[in-house]
């Protein structure tokens, strides 16, 4: 694996660059989202229709070893050449990590040192390092993450200094575990709510061989409002030199304020759990447009001048695409009316269309921020999206 780093923002630490995954001979650029899967295909899009996606953008996908203790097992997917041969991807890149991306839970706090208990397919189960490296090793991802204690903010000072503690001696089992020696681990951070046990957390990874860092335990219970200072400390303490995972933060505005503190890479179920919603985001992409719904667009059809709910009666005899002059397959070839109707009648069709837009309209934003950091306008980027939702509230507000 190889990093560089392209640009960064005016005074800041927002930064563009390029990951170069081993088997993956597409370069990735970043700050980039890594597609949110069940064992290794996103969840609603078949692997045909991935080329339909931005290229490069859509070519780095997030998986979770825990969804692979069913099926196949780790023998098995090593016997036939790991995920890449498995699926037939060979142009795209794995990023490994041990959260369940579909529940988003937090390991019990009945872990030990011995292993990380897990809310699994088959129940909760206990899963020591070496069991997890040696998944890892059969599915050969690119990259994966160390085991990590993730935590609630609630939890207490001493339940935190557990977790970091813990997260630390996988790290070591990991890496000692690992056959090719830590070449293709990012190491896990964890910390919660606490700065200090954040701090603590990065400076010992940073001591390690490692590839790059997977920060955990965000979307756990902290505030958007305490969240910039508790990344700026963690990318503080880490090498500008190697790249920098997130997991957790999904909206708009989060995505944001990750890219803000220096984070390189989002794995996040934002798009999933948008598309089972029937969500389908509809915010500008170009800077320099200024778009608010209509105020009857408000509260019963979910639009929030990010998204709209498809579900919504409005929508019944809407024969525009979901958002005019997309360029993704579900905008050139379906309407809103069509996908309505399929929400309606409980149609799969509908998530399959719903996600292909989605994905395809996030990634686009990804690539904006990319060109606002490399133009020097990214602080100027954030400004104008977050002000165009606060007036779009107050405009709604105002009509109501």
């Amino acid at each position: 694996m190889k990093f560089a780093v392209k640009a960064w923002s005016k005074g800041g630490r927002a930064r563009t660059g390029v990951l170069q995954l081993g088997s993956c001979p597409i370069p990735i650029e970043t700050p980039s989202l890594l597609l949110s899967t069940r064992k290794g295909l996103p969840i609603f899009i078949a692997p045909d229709l991935l080329p339909s996606l931005p290229s490069p953008d859509s070519h780095l996908l997030q998986i979770s070893p825990l969804h692979f203790l069913e099926g196949p097992s780790p023998k098995t997917i090593s016997n036939i050449g790991g995920l890449h041969e498995m699926l037939g991807l060979h142009n795209y890149g794995f990023a490994a990590a041990p959260r369940d991306s579909m529940v988003c839970l937090p390991v019990s706090e009945k872990s030990n040192h011995i292993g990380a208990s897990f809310e699994t397919p088959g129940g909760r189960l206990l899963i020591k390092p070496a069991d997890y490296v040696e998944m890892v090793s059969s599915l050969k991802p690119n990259v994966w993450a160390s085991l990590a204690d993730e935590v609630p903010a609630y939890v207490s000072a001493k339940r935190n200094r557990t977790s970091v503690d813990r997260t630390i001696h996988w790290l070591d089992d990991c890496i000692s575990l690992d056959p090719a020696g830590g070449s293709s681990v990012f190491g896990a951070i964890v910390g919660g709510s606490s700065i200090e046990e954040r701090i603590r957390c990065a400076q010992e990874v940073a001591k390690r061989n490692v590839s790059g860092y997977w920060i955990g335990g965000f979307g756990l219970g902290e505030s958007m409002d305490e969240r910039p200072s508790l990344l700026n400390e963690v990318v503080e303490n880490l090498p500008k030199e190697r790249p920098r995972q997130i997991c957790g933060l999904g909206l708009p505005e989060e995505i944001l304020q990750g890219v803000a503190a220096g984070i390189d890479l989002f794995d996040s179920t934002y798009i999933y759990h948008l598309t089972l919603g029937g969500f389908a985001l509809t915010f500008p992409l170009d800077r320099t447009e200024r778009h608010f719904s209509d105020c009857h667009l408000s509260d019963t059809t979910g639009s929030d001048n990010a998204k709209i709910n498809l579900r919504a009666t409005i929508y019944r005899k809407d024969t525009s695409p979901i958002v005019d002059g997309c360029s993704c397959y579900t905008c050139q070839n379906h309407t809103r009316a069509y996908i309505n109707h399929l929400i309606n009648v409980h149609e799969m069709l509908a998530q399959i269309l719903l996600e292909i837009h989605n994905t395809h309209h996030y990634l686009l934003f990804f690539r904006k921020i990319r060109e606002a950091i490399e133009e020097g306008e990214f602080d100027h980027f954030c400004q104008e999206f977050v002000n165009g939702r606060r007036d779009y509230v107050a405009m709604v507000a105002a009509c109501s």
